[in-house]
């Protein structure tokens, strides 16, 4: 069974033990456990059922695992003939997450 889950405002295809990285999450901490309620399509071999724009009594169980960051990006800033060069760098703060269950109750 997979799903497409909207988790902060970003969309991600998961399937039942797979690790999802995603944008930070405040206020977790590694084995924690959470629930998303926003199920944009669940799909389960021949069947697959879509929402609008979430499917109705869907939730996705994840497990906390951890807290990491990405990689480093530079930022470069340069202007040509005038002198003016800028570096800054940037890593993103990242929560890696494991689907548990994917939960489709109908009611």
């Amino acid at each position: 069974m997979q799903a497409l889950v909207s988790i902060n405002s970003s969309q991600h295809k998961v399937a039942v033990g797979s690790k999802v990285v995603v944008n930070h999450i405040q206020n977790v901490n590694p084995g924690d456990t959470l629930e998303f309620d926003k199920v944009l399509l669940i799909s389960d071999g021949d069947k697959t059922i879509v929402g609008a724009p979430v499917v109705p009594n869907a939730k996705v169980v994840v497990e906390v695992v951890g807290h990491k960051k990405a990689p480093k990006v530079i930022v470069f800033k340069k202007r040509s003939k005038k002198g003016y060069k800028k570096t800054r760098g940037h890593r993103q703060s990242l929560t890696e997450l494991t689907v548990k269950e994917i939960v489709l109750s109908v009611h």
